[in-house]
């Protein structure tokens, strides 16, 4: 097979002959043909380096979508496990805010408190800014509100209870403190408060405490709890202990044998503090009990319940 190229224009070119046949021709197409798969596969390569090296036929993309979605897929079940733990938790606090209800309702019935002033029923106000339009539905925005709820019964059981702790600790102190009761253990009383015809002298004077008659020896208590003020020898009573009890109220005991207290001594209801005696002016062992209120001695009989009278 020959190959003719013509050379020049109107007519005055040369002619070639090409013998497709001849070693030397398939020589020269072979290059030119070597040639030109060179330089595609140049620009091929340069492409790639372009492109970082990526395949980016549609099995590739399939396969990193693929991985993708097993990524997001992992992590909302990871997420998902400490919204379900952080959920359980605020069910655990919620059913202990509801036991704390409980304890504040059966402590003002049984300090009998006008639940009006501590109501254990009713759910905080709520307040703050208004909702955003955002999207609702999910879960951790409900938990955010939950945990925000929460906050808000916990700040108000907490300042409920502080308050009801402090009326039940003063209460508790002002009756631990307010004299009551018998400063004997079985003793009645022999001599009441008021105008009465002294023992001793046979002259009409005013009796200021109660007297409780018994025997040497006999156990003497604190009728309410106190600091002792006063503890020895005072013209009249014999060995005398008194008993600061607060808001103005102090009492004595009188005509002991002796004391078993000291000045500074702090004490509760019902604490041995003396042994009966008949020191002082007395005619017999017994105990003179006073009860005093800023200073003035006011009749014991109203701080002592259903007593026997000596007959």
């Amino acid at each position: 097979m020959n190959i003719i190229v013509f050379s020049g224009r109107q007519g005055g070119g040369r002619s070639r002959y090409f013998d497709l046949a001849h070693p030397v021709t398939l020589v020269v197409c072979a290059l030119v043909v070597l040639g030109t798969l060179g330089g595609v596969f140049a620009v091929g390569m340069q492409l790639g380096a372009h492109t970082g090296g990526l395949v980016t036929g549609p099995s590739a993309w399939s396969r990193v979508l693929a991985e993708q979605k097993t990524e997001i897929a992992e992590m909302r079940a990871r997420v998902q496990d400490r919204v379900n733990a952080i959920a359980g938790r605020l069910g655990q606090l919620d059913a202990h805010i509801i036991r704390i209800d409980a304890l504040g309702k059966r402590l003002t019935t049984l300090a009998n408190i006008d639940r009006r002033q501590f109501n254990f029923d009713d759910e905080p106000a709520p307040g703050g800014s208004a909702p955003s339009s955002g999207p609702s539905g999910n879960q951790i925005p409900d938990l955010t509100s939950q945990l925000s709820q929460l906050e808000q019964r916990v700040d108000l059981r907490d300042a409920q209870l502080s308050a009801l702790e402090n009326v039940i600790v003063g209460r508790s102190i002002t009756e631990a403190v307010r004299p009551e009761g018998k400063p004997v253990g079985e003793g009645a009383i022999s001599s009441y408060f008021g105008e009465r015809m002294d023992p001793i002298t046979g002259e009409e004077g005013f009796h200021k405490g109660l007297d409780f008659a018994g025997t040497v020896g006999e156990p003497v208590v604190a009728v309410a709890a106190g600091v002792v003020t006063w503890v020895g020898e005072r013209s009249g009573y014999g060995t005398l202990v008194e008993i600061s009890h607060g808001n103005g109220y102090v009492t004595r005991y009188a005509h002991n044998e002796s004391a078993l207290v000291a000045v500074g001594q702090t004490v509760i209801r019902g604490e041995h503090i003396a042994l009966m005696g008949s020191t002082g002016h007395s005619t017999g062992p017994h105990v003179h009990f006073e009860v005093l209120h800023n200073g003035t001695q006011i009749d014991p009989l109203s701080f002592v319940k259903h007593l026997p009278q000596a007959g």
